[in-house]
């Protein structure tokens, strides 16, 4: 992965919690980028925080599916 500033945001918009992940992770041990690191991670978090929501209401109101 070596992209440019602009190409990294407009590709984290489109990736999943787990190929975000699995971007953070490559950044981390291959390309070594801290300000890239940080950014990956900022939308990592956020797609977290976002799953992690949805299940705490979904157990909340018993529903499971949502």
């Amino acid at each position: 992965m070596s992209w440019n500033w602009h190409d990294l945001n407009v590709v984290l918009a489109m990736r999943d919690e787990h190929q975000v992940k699995a971007m953070l992770d490559e950044e981390v041990e291959v390309h070594k980028r801290p300000t890239y690191a940080v950014r990956i991670h900022q939308r990592y978090t956020t797609l977290r925080a976002q799953r992690e929501r949805k299940e705490i209401l979904a157990a909340l109101s018993g529903d499971k599916h949502e």
